[in-house]
């Protein structure tokens, strides 16, 4: 369970929100929107303990993600605007290192199949920087499918994706949450958002 209680985050002088409160139980996706500048992306940084509130608290299983630290990272995989690729490693080395980072070493079998699976078969040898926008997200979406971590934070998943490519990542979303995982992302592409339950936070309204 994620738990939000009494947030509040400041850019400068302007305050983002405050006395933000949630509770979020397994199989939850918790879209997060508004318009640009209301804090979307500051809210999910929070939550991944990457950015400290100015008032209020994250916690995870009843425990503050603080003290928690790294048992809480271990359960949560963070894919932000930028891919977090290096572009001079192949998409098998970016996920494997990936994979060792977060805690969930993998073998190579399962990285060559999850390349394949996001659509990147033939291109898992080459550097990323020979790839296109969109094939990079997908080497960086791929995590989804080796992760093991019960909390995804996406924020702009679909960017640079065609249409098959957005159709698997929401095959992937659902298919966590059926198993019990938590979603909290951020999108301003109109995709259907309706596997397990979905709830709605609207920030600068």
């Amino acid at each position: 369970m994620l738990e939000v209680i009494g947030l509040e985050c400041r850019r400068g002088d302007r305050r983002l929100f405050s006395g933000l409160d949630l509770v979020l139980g397994p199989g939850t996706l918790l879209h997060v929107r508004g318009r640009n500048g209301s804090g979307k992306t500051t809210l999910l940084r929070t939550l991944c303990g990457l950015f400290t509130p100015d008032a209020g608290e994250v916690r995870w299983r009843g425990e503050s993600i603080r003290t928690l630290a790294e048992d809480y990272r271990r359960e949560l995989l963070y894919c932000g605007h930028l891919n977090g690729i290096k572009s001079d490693l192949t998409g098998l080395e970016n996920l494997a290192i990936a994979a060792r980072l977060d805690g969930d070493p993998v073998g190579s079998d399962a990285v060559w199949q999850a390349l394949a699976r996001i659509g990147l078969r033939g291109f898992e040898d080459l550097p990323t920087r020979m790839l296109s926008q969109g094939q990079k997200r997908r080497v960086a979406l791929a995590r989804l499918i080796l992760s093991r971590a019960r909390l995804w934070v996406l924020d702009e998943p679909f960017t640079a994706l065609d249409v098959e490519a957005v159709a698997l990542l929401q095959g992937l979303i659902a298919e966590h949450l059926a198993g019990g995982g938590l979603v909290v992302m951020t999108t301003h592409q109109e995709v259907p958002l309706t596997s397990g339950q979905v709830a709605r936070l609207d920030l600068g309204g």
